[in-house]
Order: C-alpha cells, then sequence, then structure tokens
C-alpha cells in the first residue's frame, strides 16, 4: 500500500466516524494518527463527550475486534489478562482469555482501578504480550488500547503513574461541542430513532497493518528528527519541569508526527506537522515540581514555552 491509499483510507475512515463524533475532527484525526503510528491513546475528559463512543466507532470502522473492560475499584489482573480455569471434563487446567486479547481494547475509566491492576497493562501495550503464571501469550495483531479518564472526580480514583502514562502514545480531550454541533447531534439522534451507532467498516485488521507498515516506509529528514530531540530535551530542562519528556517522548513526536503528515496527504513531515502533535504527546510525560501544583504553571504552558523557544527547522531544510 502506498501513503496515497492510506491517506485516501484514513480520510474514508475519519468520514465515517464523523457520523457517530459529531464535531471532533482535529482529536479524530490525532487519534487515528495514533493508531497508524502502532500507539495507544487516552482520552481524558468530562463525562458526556463522546469518548466511550469514539472508541466503539473506531473499532468499527476499522474492521477490529472490539472489547470493553470497565476499571473498577475490585477488578483484579486477571480479569484483564485471563486466567487458568479447571477443566473437570478433562483433568486439567485451561487458559481462559481475557478482554486484552482483542485488536482494540477501551480500558473505560482506568482511573477507577488500583495500580495493581492499572499495572497489568503495562506489558501489554508496551510488548504486545501477557505473562500469566510463568507463561507468555502473544497478543493479536494489531493491538490498541484506547483508556478514558475523568479529570473532574478524584473521590475513589487512582492516578495513573507516570511509568504507565508515558506508554500511552497521546493524551487527548475532546472539549464541549459548539451549539450547532450540539444540535446537530440531537438532531442525528432523533433522526435515526435508535441509540446505538452502526457504522460501515472502511478495513479490517490486515488492511489496517498494511496502513501502519505502509507510514512505516515515509522517510523522516534528519532536521526534523533532530527538532523533536530538541523539543524532548528542551522540556527536561525548563525550570518548571521535575521530569520532563524521555527519549519514548522524541520518538512519540516523529512517529505521531509522520503518520499525522500522511493522513493530511504528504509523504513527508514538517516542523508544522510535529508542532500540531506535540501537546497530545508531551503534555503528559511532563511533571511539575512539586512547590509548583498549585500555581498557574501547567505542562501545558511549559510545552507552549518550548514550542515558542526551540528553533524551527526552515522549510528547505525540513523538506
Amino acid at each position: 500500500m502506498t501513503a496515497e491509499a492510506v491517506t485516501a483510507r484514513a480520510e474514508e475512515v475519519l468520514d465515517q466516524i464523523s457520523q457517530a463524533v459529531v464535531g471532533k475532527r482535529e482529536p479524530l484525526t490525532l487519534t487515528l494518527a495514533a493508531i497508524l503510528a502502532g500507539g495507544h491513546v487516552l482520552l481524558e475528559d468530562l463525562p458526556g463527550l463522546g469518548k466511550t463512543l469514539a472508541a466503539r466507532s473506531f473499532a468499527q470502522t476499522l474492521g477490529l475486534d472490539f472489547s470493553r473492560a470497565q476499571f473498577t475499584p475490585d477488578l483484579l489482573p486477571a480479569d484483564l489478562t485471563g486466567a487458568y480455569v479447571y477443566d473437570q471434563s478433562r483433568g486439567e487446567f485451561e487458559f481462559r482469555q481475557g478482554p486484552l486479547f482483542t485488536g482494540l481494547l477501551l480500558a473505560d475509566e482506568i482511573n477507577r482501578t488500583p495500580p495493581k491492576t492499572q499495572s497489568a497493562l503495562l506489558e501489554a501495550m508496551a510488548e504486545k504480550q501477557v505473562t500469566v503464571e510463568g507463561r507468555t501469550y502473544p497478543l493479536p495483531r494489531p493491538f490498541h488500547v484506547l483508556a478514558t479518564a475523568n479529570p473532574v472526580e478524584y473521590e475513589g480514583t487512582y492516578p495513573l503513574p507516570e511509568a504507565q502514562l508515558d506508554r500511552f502514545l497521546l493524551r487527548l480531550s475532546f472539549g464541549y461541542p459548539e451549539q450547532d454541533e450540539e444540535q446537530d447531534v440531537l438532531r442525528r439522534r432523533l433522526d435515526r430513532r435508535a441509540e446505538e451507532v452502526v457504522l460501515e467498516p472502511v478495513t479490517d485488521a490486515a488492511g489496517l497493518i498494511a496502513m501502519q507498515q505502509a507510514v512505516e516506509s515515509v522517510p523522516v529528514e534528519e532536521d526534523i528528527s533532530r527538532y523533536c530531540v530538541q523539543l524532548a530535551a528542551a522540556t527536561r530542562t525548563n525550570n518548571a519541569v521535575q521530569v520532563g519528556a524521555s527519549p519514548r517522548g522524541s520518538l512519540a513526536l516523529v512517529l505521531t508526527a509522520r503518520a499525522y503528515a500522511v493522513i493530511h496527504g504528504r509523504s513527508y513531515i514538517t516542523p508544522e506537522d510535529v508542532k500540531a502533535v506535540a501537546h497530545a504527546v508531551l503534555d503528559h510525560r511532563v511533571v511539575l515540581k512539586p512547590e509548583l501544583w498549585m500555581s498557574e504553571v501547567t505542562p501545558q504552558r511549559v510545552v507552549a514555552s518550548v514550542l515558542g523557544d526551540v528553533p524551527v527547522p526552515s522549510a528547505r531544510e525540513a523538506v
């Protein structure tokens, strides 16, 4: 598959999902870029803004097997990975797979389960495998996690550790729709006379893998990769930052920007592509100093400052 074919198919995917999720083209584009880059996405937003709907819509449109894990305080790691169950008829234990064995996993309200269960996702997200009682089981390919979190209700929640946040390629929020968009949501619901939105698949698991391989073949100029490294490094030296983006952050910038460029019909990356994905990639990788937690300084402001301070490669150098 060529980059041009990926662009056309990505446009079809976004058009299909936009039938269900109204007015959020840019966050949906970033989510698709993360999937094409082989990563996972954390959707952190208020209730009722379409996070679960977006995850289900991506699974339908991309033709992936879909499973949902509702994260609760009593959820155990085995509830995600699966466990050995004794089969009385055969007189032996057999492994029964958990919801992780799917193409797209919706980890709903991931911050409502204790760290022990949250950590069960780490191996799956990083290595595409799970280990149960000393035995390793590979997960299906492709495998992606779309996790949701509520940023306002802290009672009964467990903040995600930095190690797990770093596993998410992007962290996104949809935000409230405009009034015209909200009216469009109401009208579409009344017209279809049903709660569920059913979308047509644009591709399947094999087709998505082909799209990801085509994105991997797009070259990246050295000036662009150096720009990404400088952005990540600048977050580590900022006076307000305790922990900045790791090399995984600079790699995430390159991979996401490359997929973002292909979606927009380019077989090369520009500095504008890097800037377009920078906040989604870097904000959740920046940890402020404790004395600044109650101040007006935020990771978003730090990343915005870094984007303004790091010299941008010229168009001639970048392309």
